[in-house]
């Protein structure tokens, strides 16, 4: 399932007038893609990520997330839809540092509701699926950065989400760190039909995605590149 805003527009109090973040944004990611947002520092790009995540409510505009209209939801409805069907990638990975890479996983299953046989194998399953499996007893002060970064990954698929949103995934990463971070996510992308949104300032491995939007004063320009016609920017 996609994930689709359309005319979206955000805005916050600024003294007594207020800022656009979003200016009539719309934007469609499809299963099984990859897009990425660029843009400058202020430009909207973490405010595109909060909406799409359902943390922020937009001023207007729609919001779908895995086929639901997000717009008419509680917060507590809103809330079990990140549950179900976001997962996101941190800039910083943020494991639990007692917890070994299993444990990390395993966790995040239970809390799900899933049995604990069940969230044992699925955990072990995405670990495998990140090349992980000789690592899975280390903690994350055992770990390369790259390592932490797959773990924070394949924590975001566990409860297998419609749409994975990724913050920065490679800031922390050098290039080839980081070309292995992206081409991981786009490989997952395919193999478990995602439609993933990723927010970068890095451009050495845009090549590697669908496509690629700037955002620039809170609108977003015409797609750079689009490997497949998974967009619909106005």
């Amino acid at each position: 399932m996609s994930l689709t805003l359309t005319g979206v527009t955000l805005t916050y109090p600024d003294g007594e007038s207020r800022v656009t973040a979003l200016d009539d944004v719309s934007l469609s990611v499809e299963p099984g893609t990859v897009t990425a947002v660029v843009g400058p520092s202020g430009s909207g790009k973490s405010s595109l990520l909060a909406v799409a995540a359902t943390l922020v409510r937009p001023d207007r505009g729609q919001v779908v997330v895995g086929g639901v209209d997000t717009g008419g939801l509680r917060e507590s409805e809103r809330a079990r839809l990140r549950r179900r069907h976001v997962g996101v990638v941190f800039q910083q990975s943020h494991l639990l540092p007692s917890l070994t890479v299993a444990e990390q996983l395993r966790v995040m299953a239970h809390l799900d509701g899933r049995p604990r046989r069940v969230a044992r194998e699925r955990a072990d399953e995405l670990i495998e699926s990140v090349g992980l499996s000789a690592l899975a007893g280390r903690r994350p002060h055992q770990l390369s950065g790259g390592q932490r970064q797959r773990v924070n990954i394949a924590r975001a698929l566990v409860n297998e989400p419609s749409v994975v949103l990724a913050d920065e995934p490679t800031s922390a990463l050098d290039r080839h760190g980081g070309e292995a971070i992206v081409d991981l996510l786009v490989n997952l992308t395919r193999d478990r039909g995602t439609a993933t949104l990723v927010v970068t300032h890095d451009h050495r491995h845009l090549d590697r995605v669908d496509a690629v939007v700037e955002v620039v004063d809170g609108r977003l320009s015409a797609h750079q590149h689009s490997r497949a016609g998974v967009l619909g920017v106005q």
